[in-house]
Parts: C-alpha cells; sequence; structure tokens
C-alpha cells in the first residue's frame, strides 16, 4: 500500500477523503471536532508541499440521497478553517463539470472542501459512474478516513479504481497503532470491551483473547453472554464484572478487580465504555477505568464513538497512546476482516 510521501503533491490535484462525520446540534453546529482535528496533518502537508487540496466527506444524514440542510458541511468548513487559520472554498456541491472547472483553476496550498456526499445516494451505493465523477476532481486520491473503511462505498472503493492512490497520515498512524497493539503487543496485554451487541463483538472477543492475557467484559455486554449461553475459544481470559447493574455501572468490586489486571499490563485496548457514562452517577466505573489505563502506564489504544466523547469530555484524550477515529473500523481490523477501503489501495 502506498503512502502520501511516496507521490510528489507538488501542483497535483489531491482529493482526500477525511471523515468529517462530526455530531451537530438542530443548527448543524459541530459539537465535537475531535475527527476534524486529526484530520489536520495530512491537510497541513499538503499545504506546505504546495498541493491543490479537495476535501470531501460524508456527514450523516437520517437517509441518504437527501440534501437536509442540518447536514451541509458549511459549519464543518468553518470549524476546519478555524483550526487551520486558512480559508476554505465551500462547494454547494460534490459532482458535475462547474466542480471540475474549479478543482482545475485551484491555486497551489488552496482547499475546496466538497458537500456531503451522502447528498447523493450513489455514494452508498457504491456507482462506479458517481465514482468516476469524483475522481474527475483530482490527480491522486488519499484514503485519510479509516473510520469509515469498513464501509464499500464510492468514495472508499471506487474512486481509486480511476486514479493513482494511497493512505494519508492519519490512515497510516492508525493501522501503525493498531498493529502495534495486535501483531506484537507487549505483555502482559488486556482487553476491555464494553456497550452492547454481543453479536457484532463475539468475532473481535475471540480474535483478542488469542493475544491478549486477560479480555474484561462490560456488564451489558456479559449479561448477553449469559443469556444466550455464548462461549469463547478462550473462555478462561473472559473477565466479567461481578454485580449486575443493568449495564448502567460496575460497581467497586468489578473496578478494582479490573484496575487490579491493567495495573500489570503492558498493553492495553479499549473499545466501549462501562456504562451510561452521560448520566454523572454511572460513570465512576468508566472512570475508574480510565484512570487506571493512564495509571499503569502501558501502551494504550482506545476507540469507539462513546469511549472517546467520555474521555474528552473528562480532558483525558492525550493521556492515551492512541486514539483512534474508529469504531466499527477498528474492531473489525482488529478482528482480521479485511476492510474494503484498504483492500482497494492495495490493487
Amino acid at each position: 500500500m502506498k503512502t502520501l510521501k511516496d507521490f510528489s503533491v507538488v501542483d497535483k490535484r489531491i482529493l482526500v477523503r477525511c471523515d468529517f462525520n462530526v455530531p451537530v446540534d438542530k443548527k448543524g453546529d459541530v459539537l465535537d471536532d475531535f475527527r476534524i482535528k486529526k484530520s489536520l496533518d495530512t491537510i497541513k502537508y499538503l499545504v506546505e508541499n504546495k498541493a491543490k487540496i479537495i476535501l470531501m466527506s460524508h456527514l450523516d444524514p437520517e437517509s441518504t440521497g437527501v440534501a437536509d440542510k442540518k447536514y451541509t458541511l458549511d459549519n464543518v468548513a468553518e470549524k476546519l478553517s478555524e483550526l487551520l487559520n486558512l480559508p476554505i472554498i465551500k462547494a454547494t456541491d460534490c459532482i458535475g463539470p462547474e466542480l471540475e472547472g474549479q478543482s482545475n483553476e485551484l491555486d497551489h496550498g488552496k482547499i475546496l472542501l466538497l458537500e456531503n456526499l451522502r447528498f447523493y445516494k450513489e455514494e452508498t451505493e457504491n456507482n462506479l459512474e458517481f465514482a468516476k465523477k469524483l475522481s474527475y476532481l483530482g490527480d491522486i486520491y488519499v484514503n485519510d478516513a479509516f473510520s469509515v473503511d469498513h464501509r464499500p462505498h464510492a468514495s472508499i472503493v471506487g474512486v481509486p479504481q480511476f486514479l493513482p492512490s494511497c493512505a494519508g497520515l492519519l490512515l497510516e498512524k492508525e493501522l501503525d497503532s493498531l498493529d502495534k497493539a495486535i501483531k506484537n503487543p507487549e505483555k502482559p496485554m488486556t482487553a476491555l470491551i464494553g456497550g452492547a451487541k454481543v453479536e457484532t463483538k463475539s468475532n473481535f472477543i475471540n480474535e483478542i483473547s488469542k493475544v491478549a492475557d486477560f479480555v474484561i467484559l462490560g456488564g451489558l455486554l456479559a449479561k448477553e453472554v449469559a443469556e444466550k449461553n455464548i462461549e469463547f475459544l478462550h473462555q478462561e481470559k473472559i473477565i466479567v464484572p461481578f454485580g449486575d447493574q443493568g449495564g448502567l455501572d460496575i460497581d467497586d468490586e468489578s473496578v478494582k478487580l479490573f484496575s487490579e489486571k491493567i495495573l500489570q499490563s503492558k498493553t492495553v485496548l479499549w473499545n466501549g465504555p462501562f456504562g451510561k457514562f452521560e448520566e454523572e452517577k454511572y460513570a465512576k466505573g468508566t472512570l475508574g477505568l480510565a484512570n487506571a489505563i493512564i495509571a499503569s502506564g502501558a501502551y494504550s489504544v482506545v476507540g469507539g464513538g462513546e469511549t472517546v466523547e467520555f474521555l474528552e469530555k473528562r480532558g483525558m484524550l492525550d493521556k492515551f497512546s492512541w486514539v483512534s477515529t474508529g469504531g466499527g473500523a477498528m474492531l473489525a481490523y482488529l478482528s482480521g476482516e479485511k476492510l474494503p477501503g484498504l483492500e482497494a489501495l492495495k490493487q
């Protein structure tokens, strides 16, 4: 797989697939800029190397193919401009002859942000004609959207069929950081898996238990496992909470047990909260585990939207070795699945 630094980008139109799918309020204002901040290294590199930069992303509308004003990328453009301290040219569409002209006339070092890709249903349908129209806007395609790489969408797997392609700086860091945790982790290793929906996580639990010494499950997952009589490949490594609080939180005894395992560890992988952290009275367990991971000094990788949201609100993000932008993509990658977006770059 080629990376961005394998290409000369000077005066080239660089079409970058970012993930600016961030939480917005009813007016469309950005509530959390974590993913936007993560994209900055690639964009700054392209600016410094005199590329012509065309950015594209989705912002998740309730139904694709509907141009809902709430999900326009106008406010993302404002936030990006503020973070870069540079002007952003915001397009009113993401395909078409007018945009092709605009991308051709772009000065080097300038940034054009396309409108929400999912305003076209062809994006999620992986329509090759739509992908081809996107490809007309660039000379080189850069995938910097790890968090969407498990989706076979036009901007992820279609565009690389028409342009020379590579991984962006963020995607490169994501893969390096996850590989360090999964391929040759420093031992002992602990994996913490919270949230719910055991059917979406059982494959990951089985895969991670091959390399981890301890696999700690949150209350909701443990409850589902018990109710459905699920057996894992390495059952002896699975640790569950003591008391059942209906998945709202884990009790002090469980925090103590889990923290003991974490404090022994040299590598910690964490995906999913351990309670209904949005309510302060149920945040104690998740906070206790976060503090234990930080205190351990272990190489720590954390991912999943809710987990990242919790840590960001507490000002703890920079205390972890790597915070992934991916939730589902992170689980899929660590489970050994082939991610369509990564496979497209290897072709």
